[in-house]
């Protein structure tokens, strides 16, 4: 039996790629979608159309990210954009041009510079409509960007609506957004230290995890330091909850990838406990000398399922009959 049956009720939470990949440039987004053929779809890519279109091209941008999201190159099937935000003139153009030419493929599309639950549930409703008159039949996920006070003052509630499946956090914005009160260093080395970006941060993860969304980090400003990088990771992953983070540069990829996936002895561990689990059918078990219940078998399960998504190769996991 799989383990979702018994410890979610048939359920798989949702789990995405834990690194998503920022580019706007065309040679920058081919580049990205030959480095995925390489790589597998352990990563998202997100064209952006905010700010990777040329002013006064914003209408070709946009054409020309559908017909790179329809190409033979969009191996897996994602590929998200980041459109403009509600308030820019041509966010409505975005959404009109990218479901027309490639709503059937979109694997998500995020919403920049939001204010309140309100207007995201107007912008769902404005996006479902665009998306029944091109007949669209499936709902298109929404990745919201919080980055504004209001945003934030929202974050449970926006987390609360059923076609969202991802917050992410814009720390860039929000920084910015406090006129100079927050010094630069939040934006960066400070990020993690900082009160008022730390309890930004910490919302946006509770928020994510009350309705079972996923929480996505900031961009990591280093493209070499691989140290700084990582330890973004790390701090992001294990102190503040987050599952998934942004990427800038390809360079990073690999290390938020690697940082963000379970590790071997990870895995391993977690495959003889739901084994063993699994032979006292689902009831309290010792293990290593450790009491283990469903509670911790919801947790292992999770585990495996983050190592399945990743695109590292756990050639332990091969035998089990859980996976399709």
């Amino acid at each position: 039996m799989n383990p979702s049956e018994v410890l979610f009720e048939g359920k798989v939470p949702k789990t995405l790629p834990v690194c998503d990949h920022y580019c706007g440039t065309e040679s920058r987004m081919k580049k990205a979608l030959s480095l995925q053929q390489e790589m597998g779809p352990c990563f998202d890519i997100t064209f952006d159309c905010e700010d990777g279109a040329p002013i006064g091209l914003e209408e070709q941008h946009a054409h020309l990210v559908s017909e790179l999201i329809n190409s033979s190159t969009n191996a897996f099937g994602r590929v998200g954009v980041r459109v403009h935000d509600p308030q820019s003139q041509h966010f409505t153009q975005d959404i009109d041009i990218l479901i027309k030419n490639s709503g059937h493929r979109l694997a998500y599309l995020t919403i920049p510079k939001v204010e309140s639950a309100t207007q995201v549930s107007h912008l769902i409703e404005q996006i479902n409509s665009k998306a029944l008159q091109y007949g669209i039949t499936t709902q298109i996920p929404i990745h919201i960007l919080i980055e504004t006070h209001g945003s934030l003052a929202d974050a449970f509630d926006i987390a609360s609506l059923a076609q969202v499946e991802c917050l992410s956090f814009g720390l860039m914005d929000f920084v910015s957004a406090h006129y100079g009160a927050i010094p630069a260093s939040a934006m960066s080395v400070d990020q993690f230290k900082h009160p008022l970006v730390a309890r930004a941060m910490l919302e946006v993860s509770a928020a994510s995890h009350r309705f079972a969304k996923i929480p996505s980090h900031n961009v990591c400003t280093e493209i070499n330091d691989v140290a700084r990088i990582r330890d973004d990771c790390i701090q992001a992953k294990d102190l503040f909850g987050y599952t998934r983070k942004w990427s800038i540069h390809p360079n990073q990829i690999p290390i938020i990838v690697d940082a963000f996936s379970p590790q071997v002895h990870h895995v391993d561990e977690a495959i003889q406990i739901l084994l063993t689990a699994q032979k006292a059918d689902w009831g309290p078990i010792q293990f290593n000398g450790k009491l283990h219940d469903r509670a911790s078998y919801r947790f292992y399960w999770m585990v495996l399922q983050r190592a399945k998504n990743s695109g590292k190769n756990f050639p332990q996991m091969n035998s089990l009959d859980w996976f399709d």
